[in-house]
């Protein structure tokens, strides 16, 4: 009789597994091994699971900037101060990370003549990524693009079309450049040098600015197109603290807003226009001012005296100085000189003297004291007789 066995399984899955887990034994494995063990297991798993979800590779932004929109530039002198906003974003919307560079261009127009619609520029200037920043005030880059003594005389009468581009670099540095800014046309005229013998004249009521007008240009032709002045005002004196005051069409320039006892700075341009277009000569030196206050307040008026009940009254009308400080009286008698009656500044304009004598004739004086302690002149005497 035949027996039957049933079928034998494959050892190989059996081993395999035993390699990895072996059976339990009375003698357990050390615990740093078996955590490696589990490390293994886990890694494989987590390489399993990531593989099916990793996506290809991104390539890097292409950050090309956007194009500048507010070109602006003002002829000083023989210099072109330029400004504009630099880019802060890239023609993706996104942020430029990348350092930054900037490129001036122009194109010189005979006079008459027509611009082309698509003219061709010529680079000017170009400013490297460590170099603009000394130009930016904020987001703003004011860059001052001085023409050389030729360039000045040979592009007078002309027009210069000024364009700006700014681009970063790319694979291999590659240049990565905006669109070319709007044109701008400024016509290169011939202004004056700098305004000379500015002088500072204090009064009560303003700083009063002098000068000597120009009458020759930087070519040495008289002036033609001279329009006014204008005058910029600093409390430190350094170079970037000046600010427009104001204009003028001629000498001189009151300035009414200040304060005495306080340091002020003024430099003075002449002011040009051609067809529209203005441009201005180089600053004059600064001049430095403290203006002090020593200008006395008026007389007072309107002082009466009456004697009653052993003393004379005085009143007088108020003065309207804004810097007032009070009052002084004075009070004479035959030839003597007046001596003040006050020990201190009367605030208001009234006072009593019961320090008279029967039988005398007193005379009576008031000046007006402002903050400065300037005090006025006296006002009209006022005699009076008491009993």
């Amino acid at each position: 009789m035949s027996r039957h066995y049933p079928p034998r399984r494959a050892a190989y899955p059996v081993a395999a597994a035993a390699s990895l887990f072996p059976a339990r034994s009375s003698r357990r494995l050390p615990l740093t091994e078996r955590t490696l063990r589990l490390l293994v297991v886990l890694s494989a798993a987590f390489l399993l699971a990531g593989c099916g979800t990793q996506g290809p590779p991104q390539p890097p932004r292409v950050q090309r900037p956007e194009q500048v929109t507010d070109l602006a530039a003002l002829q000083i002198g023989r210099t072109l101060e330029v400004r504009f906003t630099r880019p802060r974003l890239a023609t993706d919307g996104q942020r430029l990370t990348k350092p930054l560079e900037i490129q001036l261009l122009r194109n010189v127009t005979p006079p008459g003549a027509q611009s082309a619609a698509t003219p061709a520029f010529a680079p000017w200037v170009t400013l490297l990524a460590d170099q603009w920043p000394q130009y930016a005030r904020g987001e703003t880059i004011i860059f001052p693009a001085r023409l050389s003594d030729q360039e000045f005389s040979q592009w007078q009468g002309k027009t210069l079309l000024l364009a700006v581009r700014t681009l970063t670099r790319g694979f291999r540095h590659r240049p990565l450049e905006s669109d070319l800014s709007k044109p701008m046309e400024i016509p290169v005229m011939d202004v004056s040098g700098p305004v000379e013998h500015v002088e500072p004249h204090v009064t009560e009521k303003a700083i009063e600015l002098s000068w000597a007008p120009p009458f020759r240009s930087l070519s040495g032709r008289p002036l033609s197109g001279l329009v006014g002045y204008r005058i910029c005002r600093s409390r430190t004196g350094k170079p970037d603290s000046f600010e427009l005051l104001g204009e003028t069409p001629s000498p001189p320039y009151l300035d009414r807003e200040f304060e005495f006892g306080r340091t002020y700075f003024y430099k003075v341009r002449a002011v040009f226009t051609d067809a529209g277009t203005t441009a201005e000569s180089e600053d004059s030196l600064a001049v430095e001012v403290t203006p002090r206050d020593i200008f006395p307040p008026s007389a007072p008026t309107g002082l009466t005296a009456v004697y009653a009940a052993g003393a004379v009254e005085l009143i007088w009308t108020a003065n309207s100085e804004t810097d007032l400080a009070g009052y002084n009286v004075y009070r004479g008698e035959n030839q003597e000189p007046p001596r003040r009656l006050n020990p201190d500044i009367l605030r208001t304009p009234i006072l009593r003297d019961a320090t008279v004598q029967p039988g005398h004739t007193y005379s009576y004086q008031v000046t007006a004291v402002d903050l400065a302690n300037n005090e006025s002149s006296p006002s009209a005497a006022v005699a009076v007789k008491t009993r």
